[in-house]
């Protein structure tokens, strides 16, 4: 496997940030973007996405940069296949795929950052996966509060997985270490 320990230039970070949201929109969205189909396993040919990349948006993009996008993805969105010759979104799916994970049993407690608006929403009729995937469950406060500080200012809301788990509630980890699962009944849910 190619080593992927690069170093980026500050005049590519912006560049890159571009195309990994443009990846993001793709791999987990609309994959029509560039013209190009996911398999039922969320995994695009690399090959093929590098020359949609070239004459749909005109981005010249070689493996090498591709993982050094990958590689510095502060979320660790995507994996490339063992065999290098696939790339896959790691969770986030609004278009129906199977990322082949295997139900787990989470720790006692996870969390979510949201803003008042959705907290108050949530705290009367709890979360759902609405167009996405799953639900999207951090394992740390600090996760959390990134995820909820996109959108404003950041609630937490402390969700107690391990008693949803005990009631029947399935539960996966995504590559990247997001916690996912189908839904949160309010119940199970806390604002900190």
């Amino acid at each position: 496997m190619m080593s992927r320990n690069l170093i980026m230039s500050a005049d590519d970070e912006k560049r890159a940030k571009d195309i990994s949201r443009l990846l993001s929109a793709v791999l987990r969205h609309k994959p029509e973007i560039l013209g190009i189909e996911l398999d039922k396993n969320g995994w695009a040919n690399i090959t093929e996405l590098l020359e949609k990349l070239y004459y749909v948006k005109e981005i010249d993009l070689c493996y090498t940069e591709l993982c050094l996008i990958i590689d510095t993805n502060d979320k660790n969105r995507f994996i490339i296949s063992d065999d290098e010759e696939r790339i896959r979104a790691n969770q986030g799916h609004s278009v129906p795929v199977d990322l082949e994970l295997k139900r787990q049993k989470p720790p006692s407690f996870l969390y979510h950052g949201t803003v008042i608006k959705a907290a108050n929403k949530i705290m009367k009729s709890g979360m759902k996966k609405m167009n996405r995937h799953a639900v999207h469950l951090s394992v740390d406060v600090e996760t959390a509060t990134q995820v909820g500080a996109r959108r404003g200012v950041p609630i937490l809301l402390k969700i107690f997985s391990g008693a949803m788990h005990v009631d029947g509630f399935k539960f996966y980890k995504s590559a990247n270490g997001v916690w996912l699962t189908d839904e949160v009944p309010p119940k199970y849910i806390k604002i900190l």
